[in-house]
Parts: C-alpha cells; structure tokens; sequence
C-alpha cells in the first residue's frame, strides 16, 4: 500500500504525483459514479491518518451522500448545515482543526477532530463536495487543501451531471 509517506519529493511534487494518477486512472471512463468510488479509494490510500474520504452530491437543493471510504455515513445534509453544508453554501474550501469547536458540526464518527470540505463545481453550478476527516486535530495543512482542490480541479474534468 502506497501512502502520501510513500511518495518522494515535497508535498506539492507527492500532490501534483496524485493529480497524475487520478487522471490516468479516471481517463476514457465516463461513469461518475465509478470515477468518485476511484478518487475516493485513492485518496484514502494516499492519505496518512485519515478516517473518513468521500463526497457529498447536490440533489433536491441538499446533499446526498455519495461515493466514500470509512464507517457508514450520515446520508443527507442541508446546505448552510455543519462543515459540508458551510462549504457548499459558501462555495469554498474548509479547513477545521478542531471540529468539536465548528458550530453546528456534524459528528458521523465521532473518532474525527478535524475536518477539511472541498466543494465541486464544474460549469459554476455546484456538483457536490469532497469531505475528509481526520482522527487528529489540526490534520490538514495548507500544502493539502492545495493539494487536495488541485485534484478536485482534475477530478471535475472526468465528471458531469
């Protein structure tokens, strides 16, 4: 199993690496429910200490959950509502360090401290969002949101609605 430890190089170089991947191994394929169980699988794997990789879609004004890796999930979550609904309302990248002290925090598994919301778009309308917890707080730096809405960008290229 390769993890982000694995890669060599800086976090950018191991990111713009993960980038690659995904797009080689989403190209050709147009199915977007099969390309969101592969982001997510690969993500998981290249991801350290995370416990929850998955998304969110935007159905019936709400997200609905999607393609994921970790323990069950809760299924529907309104937009404005905790880290997901936040950053899809706001159409903008999250980072919590420490989700406990997030207002209105949705707590799935409650082995997460902290927390890091992507959303997708793809031609201005919101697709959904990528969600990542971590069993530790203050996970997530600046190098991995970065990281992470590069492969979002990579991602959306292989998506539709």
């Amino acid at each position: 199993m390769f993890t982000q430890s694995s890669y060599s190089g800086n976090s950018e170089e191991q990111y713009a690496l993960l980038a690659k991947q995904l797009d080689a191994l989403l190209e050709g394929e147009t199915d977007t429910i099969a390309n969101l169980s592969n982001a997510s699988a690969l993500l998981n794997q290249f991801l350290d200490t995370i416990n929850w990789c998955g998304f969110y879609l935007h159905k019936n004004e709400e997200l609905l959950l999607g393609p994921f890796q970790g323990l069950p999930a809760c299924v529907h979550i309104a937009i404005g509502r905790g880290v997901c609904g936040t950053a899809a309302a706001k159409q903008e990248t999250i980072v919590v360090e420490d989700v406990h002290a997030f207002p209105g925090h949705i707590a799935c598994d409650a082995a997460s401290q902290s927390e890091i919301v992507v959303p997708i778009t793809i031609e201005g309308k919101l697709f959904g969002v990528l969600d990542i917890d971590s069993p530790i707080q203050n996970r997530f730096s600046d190098d991995d949101r970065k990281g992470i809405e590069h492969f979002v960008q990579v991602l959306t290229k292989h998506l539709s609605f």
